[in-house]
Order: structure tokens, then C-alpha cells, then sequence
């Protein structure tokens, strides 16, 4: 089973260096249906995983001028309330509306991405790298947002960030993901942080570790597919990703009794 989940972590590594998000979202199942754990350390363990494969994909995307730094620091200190309540309320909401709330959030922000996706201007190029102006209330409310669903959830919340930024503030995908893989680095350790302070536990930490590391090469792979990604490509593939993962969850909590 750990040479299964080291193989599906460095699958997740490439979604998040590709798509800029998804991470958390596919590494929970894997944790809970391939190694055993139950949600509420799933949950915990995905946030090292994510987070360690988000770091690798943003230094790649960061070499190409594909972070917009001004956004990720807008964001993680607007996040961080927000993921100290999350935890707080997601510790007190039965796992099955946890799964079913993310399912519906996931299928919300992929219905967004897709529209943007449809009505994509003309490439500027791989190498395009304008950030749009920094717009402090706007940031700063997207930021406590991104972070209640990464603490209540469990997740790094790329997939709110990347429709955040590509379709609220005017983001190319290209600079959306390489940003958002940027906002996910911090926002996940400040999460783990949080989940590990509200005495969370991290069930099986070698497990775990080997996956996070399978998590980060996948992501420097996915960095450099990304460039070479057409923007609409990038759009619509992150947005099947994550309907594909909400139907997977509803299925296993309908089907399969859940985790």
C-alpha cells in the first residue's frame, strides 16, 4: 500500500504543479482509502503533502515570473483568522457534512474556472508574467475565505485561489497557478500549524513523509508542463480535476459508506 500511495502522491504533485490546486482535495482520499486513516488526520497529513509538493511547484513557477508576490502576502495574512476559525468549526461538524461541503465547493469553483476557460483571450506566451494591481479589501476578504475552507476542510484551497484570482482579479492561468502554489506553501503550514496546536496528529508520519516527497518531485514536473500549456488547456483541465474528484466523494459517502 505505501508504493501505491508514494505512486499517487507524485501524480498529486504533478496535478498541483500543473493546475496550481487539487492537491489536498485528491491527497484526503488517498490517505483515508489507501492508507487506512480516518478524515480528521487525513486531513492533517494532506496539508504536509500538499504543501511540501506546492513549495516545489512554486519555485518552478517562480524561476518563469509566474508568482505575483504582492497577492501571496495579502493573502496568507488575511488567511490566517480565517483558518483558526475553520479548525475551530470544523472540529465540531460530523464528517459526512464535511465531505459533502466540500464536494460542493469544489464543483462550485470548477463551474467558474470553466467559464473563464471558454471565453479565454489569445495566449501572451509562456513567459507572460503581469500581475494585476494589488487590491488590498478585495485581497484581503478572498484571503479569509481561502483560509476558513482550508481550516475547516482540511485543504490547501488552490481550488478556491485559482478561480479567485483568474476570474475575480483578472489573473492569466499561467500566473494564477504559479501565485496560488505560492499562497497554498503558506497557507498549509500555517494550517498544520493550527491542526497540530488543536491536538491533530499526522497517524502515519513515514507514510506520509515518502508521499510528500513523491508530492514535490511530481510538482516540478507539473511546473514545467504548465508553461508549455495553452491557457485554456490549463483552465479547463483544472476544472474537469476537481468535478472529477467531487463526484468521487459523493459517490464514496452515498456508495461506499464514506471514509
Amino acid at each position: 500500500m505505501l508504493a501505491v500511495a508514494i505512486l499517487l502522491g507524485g501524480a498529486i504533485g504533478l496535478a498541483v504543479g500543473t493546475l496550481g490546486g487539487g492537491g489536498s482535495v485528491l491527497a484526503v482520499p488517498v490517505l483515508i482509502y489507501v492508507l487506512g486513516e480516518d478524515l480528521p488526520d487525513a486531513t492533517t497529513g494532506s496539508l504536509l503533502v500538499v504543501g511540501a509538493g506546492a513549495l516545489a511547484g512554486a519555485a518552478g513557477h517562480a524561476r518563469h515570473g509566474r508568482v505575483c508576490w504582492r497577492h501571496v502576502g495579502s493573502f496568507t495574512v488575511a488567511a490566517l483568522p480565517g483558518i483558526a476559525l475553520g479548525t475551530i468549526v470544523g472540529d465540531a461538524v460530523p464528517d459526512e457534512l464535511l465531505l459533502a461541503a466540500l464536494a460542493l465547493v469544489m464543483v462550485t469553483a470548477a463551474r467558474s474556472i470553466w467559464r473563464r476557460a471558454e471565453r479565454a483571450e489569445p495566449d501572451p506566451g509562456p513567459d507572460f508574467d503581469a500581475c494585476p494591481p494589488l487590491r488590498l479589501p478585495g485581497d484581503a476578504l478572498a484571503g479569509l475565505a481561502v483560509g476558513f475552507v482550508t481550516g475547516f476542510l482540511g485543504v490547501g484551497g488552490g481550488f478556491l485561489i485559482v478561480p479567485t484570482l483568474a476570474v475575480g482579479l483578472a489573473f492569466t492561468m499561467r500566473t494564477a497557478v504559479g501565485t496560488s502554489l505560492a499562497i497554498i506553501t503558506a497557507t498549509s503550514a500555517l494550517s498544520l500549524a493550527v491542526h497540530l496546536g488543536a491536538g491533530r496528529a499526522v497517524e502515519d508520519p513515514g507514510a506520509v513523509a515518502a508521499m510528500a516527497l513523491a508530492c514535490m518531485a511530481g510538482a516540478v514536473t507539473g511546473a514545467v508542463i504548465a508553461g508549455r500549456l495553452p491557457q485554456r488547456a490549463l483552465g479547463r483541465g483544472f476544472a474537469a480535476l476537481v468535478v472529477v474528484v467531487a463526484g468521487w466523494l459523493v459517490l464514496s459517502a452515498l456508495a461506499l459508506g464514506g471514509p
